[in-house]
C-alpha cells in the first residue's frame, strides 16, 4: 500500500491547508520546513493553534521513522535512515572550509548494478519519493545543529540512479532551488549518472544550469561492459554523444567520473583513448581511487600508476583531478554505501527498523 505523502512531496504551491484558510499560510509552512527545518507542527508557532493541530494529525512531515549517525575522522558523517516502510537509505554530510555539502541518494539501493560497487550490489528496494529526497537535507541540517539553508551544496550521487527516478529527483531540484524553499543555486547542485543519453537530454532540456557528473569508469565498449550493465543498452560514444547536447544546452563543463581499477580501466592506452573522447568537450575529470569493500573482487590503482594516468591526460590537454573520497572509515565514501550497521537483511525488507534517534 502506497504511503500517504508529506509535506516535504509537495510543490510549495500546493502544500496542503484546511478549507477556508488563508494561502499566505502556506509561505509560513514552508519558512518553517525549508528555512528553519521544523517538522514537528506544535513548534510552528506563527500558526493558529487549529492550523497546527489538523496538519500534526493529517499531514506528517517527517518521511524518516529513525536515522543513526556515523562520523568519520575526517569530520564527514553518514546517515542511515529509516523511512516509514522500513526500507533504508543513507545520505553522507560532508564539512569543507567555507562551505558544507551533502551527498543525498535518490533510491533504496541501485539497479544499475556496477561491479565494482556497493550500492550496487545490494540490488534495487524502490525509488525515493520527492520528500524522501529532499528530506534527507532538513534532517542532516538538524542533526548538525544548523539550519537547512545553511547547507549551500548537494550532490545526487548516493544509493540509486538519479536519473531513473526523473520526477521525484527533479522535483526535489526544484524545491532545493525555489525562492519559497531552500532558495539554492541551481549551480551547486551536481546530479550524477551511469550514462543514460535520453534522460541527460531529457535534463538538458528543463533548462538548469547544474553540474552534470557522468560515471563513465571506461572509455572503451569491453571494459565498460564488464563493469557497468547498464554499458549494454548505452555505448560509450552515445553516452558522449549526449555529454555534448547536454553541454551545448546548458552551457556547463562535464563532469567525468572514473574510478580507478587495478588492471582494467588504469592502462595507458585507456588514457589516451579517454582524451580522445574528450576532445572539443569542456570537461573535467575526477580519477578516483577505489574504495574497497568486502566482496569487490577488485583493487585499487596504485599510486604511481595512477599519476601516469593523470599526466598522460594532462599531456593531451584534459582539466584532471584525482578525488579522494571522505568517510571511508565510516562507510561515506564513494561507491560505499553499504547500510552497514543496518539492522535489515536486505534493501528489500519491509519491517520497520528502529535504528535510534
Amino acid at each position: 500500500m502506497a504511503l500517504a505523502p508529506t509535506l516535504f512531496d509537495h510543490e510549495l504551491t500546493s502544500l496542503p491547508l484546511p478549507e477556508g484558510e488563508p494561502a499566505f499560510r502556506r509561505k509560513q509552512v514552508a519558512h518553517w520546513l525549508y528555512r528553519r527545518g521544523v517538522t514537528d507542527a506544535e513548534r510552528m508557532t506563527d500558526l493558529p493553534t487549529s492550523l497546527r493541530a489538523w496538519l500534526a494529525t493529517e499531514h506528517a512531515a517527517k518521511p524518516f521513522v529513525a536515522s543513526r549517525r556515523f562520523p568519520s575522522d575526517d569530520g564527514s558523517v553518514r546517515y542511515l535512515f529509516t523511512l516509514r516502510d522500513g526500507k533504508q537509505t543513507e545520505a553522507v554530510y560532508m564539512p569543507y572550509a567555507g562551505r558544507r555539502t551533502v551527498c543525498l541518494s535518490s533510491m533504496v539501493g541501485c539497479p544499475a548494478g556496477c561491479a565494482f560497487c556497493a550500492t550496487g550490489a545490494l540490488g534495487f528496494g524502490r525509488n525515493l519519493t520527492r520528500g524522501e529526497i529532499v528530506g534527507q537535507l532538513v534532517e542532516v541540517a538538524r542533526q548538525e545543529g544548523l539550519e537547512p539553508p545553511d547547507i549551500r551544496n548537494v550532490v545526487l550521487m548516493g544509493m540509486g540512479e538519479a536519473l531513473l527516478n526523473y520526477d521525484n529527483a527533479v522535483g526535489a531540484i526544484r524545491t532545493f532551488i525555489d525562492p519559497g524553499g531552500l532558495d539554492m543555486s541551481a549551480r551547486r547542485i551536481t546530479v550524477s549518472t551511469v550514462g543514460l543519453p535520453s534522460r541527460m537530454r531529457k535534463l538538458a532540456a528543463e533548462g538548469l544550469p547544474l553540474v552534470l557528473a557522468v560515471s563513465l569508469h571506461a572509455p572503451d565498449q569491453e571494459t565498460r561492459q564488464r563493469i557497468i550493465p547498464t554499458a549494454l543498452a548505452n555505448s560509450v560514444d552515445d553516452i558522449v554523444a549526449a555529454m555534448r547536447d547536454w553541454q551545448a544546452a546548458i552551457g556547463r563543463r562535464v563532469t567525468v567520473e572514473y574510478t580507478m581499477l587495478e588492471g582494467v580501466n588504469d592502462h595507458p592506452w585507456q588514457a589516451d583513448r579517454l582524451a580522445a573522447l574528450l576532445t572539443g568537450l569542456t570537461s573535467h575529470v575526477n580519477l578516483i581511487p577505489f574504495n574497497p569493500w568486502t566482496g569487490s573482487g577488485f583493487s585499487g590503482t596504485q599510486r604511481p600508476r595512477l599519476t601516469e594516468f593523470q599526466r598522460r591526460l594532462e599531456a593531451r590537454g584534459v582539466s584532471v583531478s584525482v578525488r579522494f573520497s571522505r568517510g571511508r572509515d565510516a562507510g561515506a565514501a564513494c561507491g560505499q554505501l553499504a547500510l552497514q550497521g543496518a539492522e535489515a537483511a536486505s534493501v528489500a525488507d519491509s519491517g520497520v527498523v528502529m535504528t535510534g534517534a
